[in-house]
């Protein structure tokens, strides 16, 4: 006689929580994810722009690898500052300030002539951006319990795939536009990719809410609850230990994650830097790279989403983590081995990278969110991504000098690039993940 299986164990969610969850869901991350689409455009945009710029300014692939990775630079210089000050002042006024900043300095792009006017401009465009994306993970955990942290997360980073599968399509249709209003066409790209984070500058200003008490598109029961649910999973945390600004800044967990940061976005940054011109190396025109560009990101953003959810249910943030750094490398070390001469399977190596990197955001933040609160989690959180964002400045040179020492090639760079998240998974290993620190929902 055949036994009946077991329910599925579920966690038990009530109405007025579900309500909340929802309503704060649908008010927030649409505006949330636009922003950051804006943000990774902006970054990246100059990996597509490079195609022709390069030629244009006079630039090798040391050199434009060198500018690209400056903007990480002026990032690390003001991103624990800038998060600082929107724990200070709130999120509202300081994002707007942000979008604001950067589209002027992302246009000026548009008109870079040599090396170290386009060093300049990035380093620029590193200070002005900086705080944004670790603003919005702080601003979450003021809106969205331990519980819904990863998947919330996914939901604010799909702007990233989405803007690196939209973004190579338009970007290549950009660089087409020679000739209009006597510009070329990498600079079209800039400055039209420029105009939007100062729309949502303003529209962040009108629209954005700092707190839960401060809500009143919130009921008052609504309110009530999701600010007493946060204040309790911030006491519970503090129980275990309460870290202060200091003590968080030089605490080795903390550096862990930093390790454990700095592995996937060597990876990530090389990735979207330098794609596009790995895609064309494959003898396919520029329209089909940018449609090619995009498929890696669509199957990254499944992956993202799928994972995030089952990192929330299981609450085995660090399993899940630690795998998606070995993915990124399996990939992408595939990738470096299969070469431009079988471009499907080369496809299916990047395809297999991309998901691991873009999975990794949102299984990696609840972790460091989870320990640390208050203005310890704001200095925290851009010491982790600031500091591991060096990487961005690191690998897209290292790749660039060895893609020219070796002849032009991308397999040996990869080679190198791709090993380096094996370092960050074994650092996330030994910081681990003290299940204390975040609230267990009841199960039925």
């Amino acid at each position: 006689m055949s036994q009946v299986p077991p329910p599925p164990v579920v966690a038990v969610i009530e109405p007025l929580e579900r309500e909340t969850i929802r309503r704060v869901a649908w008010r927030l991350l649409p505006l949330l994810i636009v922003g950051y689409f804006c943000n990774y455009l902006d970054r990246v945009n100059v990996g597509f722009a490079a195609l022709t710029m390069n030629k244009a300014i006079g630039l090798s692939s040391a050199a434009f690898g060198f500018g690209a990775g400056m903007f990480f630079i002026g990032y690390l210089a003001f991103e624990l500052p800038s998060n600082l000050i929107l724990a200070k002042v709130g999120a509202r006024r300081w994002i707007a300030r942000i979008l604001f900043t950067w589209g002027i300095v992302s246009g000026l792009n548009a008109f870079v002539w040599n090396d170290w006017s386009f060093t300049g401009v990035r380093f620029l465009l590193g200070l002005a951006e900086a705080g944004f994306y670790p603003g919005i993970v702080l601003y979450l955990t003021w809106w969205f319990p331990s519980y819904y942290r990863a998947r919330m997360v996914a939901f604010f980073m799909m702007a990233q795939p989405l803007s690196l599968i939209i973004g190579p399509v338009v970007s290549a249709w950009l660089l087409t536009l020679d000739g209009w209003l006597g510009f070329q066409g990498w600079q079209v790209l800039f400055l039209v990719e420029a105009l939007p984070p100062i729309i949502m500058s303003i529209v962040f200003w009108f629209y954005l809410t700092d707190r839960p008490k401060e809500a009143a598109w919130l009921r008052p029961d609504q309110r009530e609850w999701l600010q007493s649910r946060l204040d309790s999973e911030n006491v519970q945390r503090e129980t275990v230990h309460r870290y202060r600004l200091g003590e968080a800044l030089i605490n080795p967990r903390v550096w862990l994650f930093v390790v454990a940061y700095f592995g996937q976005g060597s990876v990530s940054m090389v990735v979207a830097l330098f794609l596009p011109q790995i895609i064309r190396s494959l003898g396919v025109s520029i329209q089909v790279t940018g449609f090619v560009s995009a498929l890696p990101y669509v199957f990254g953003a499944v992956a993202m989403l799928y994972f995030s959810l089952r990192s929330d249910h299981t609450g085995n943030r660090l399993v899940y983590s630690v795998t998606a750094l070995l993915v990124m490398t399996v990939g992408l070390e595939a990738c470096a081995f299969i070469g431009p001469t079988s471009p499907v399977f080369m496809t299916i190596a990047l395809i297999v990278g991309v998901m691991g990197i873009q999975s990794f955001g949102p299984l990696f933040w609840p972790l460091p969110t989870a320990m640390l609160s208050g203005f310890a989690a704001a200095g925290g959180i851009a010491l982790i991504n600031s500091v591991g964002n060096i990487s961005g400045f690191v690998a897209p040179w290292l790749f660039g000098a060895i893609k020219d020492a070796s002849g032009g090639t991308d397999h040996y760079a990869l080679y190198v690039i791709a090993a380096i998240p094996v370092l960050g998974a074994i650092a996330l290993a030994i910081a681990g993940h003290d299940r204390r620190q975040e609230r267990i929902p009841k199960v039925a």
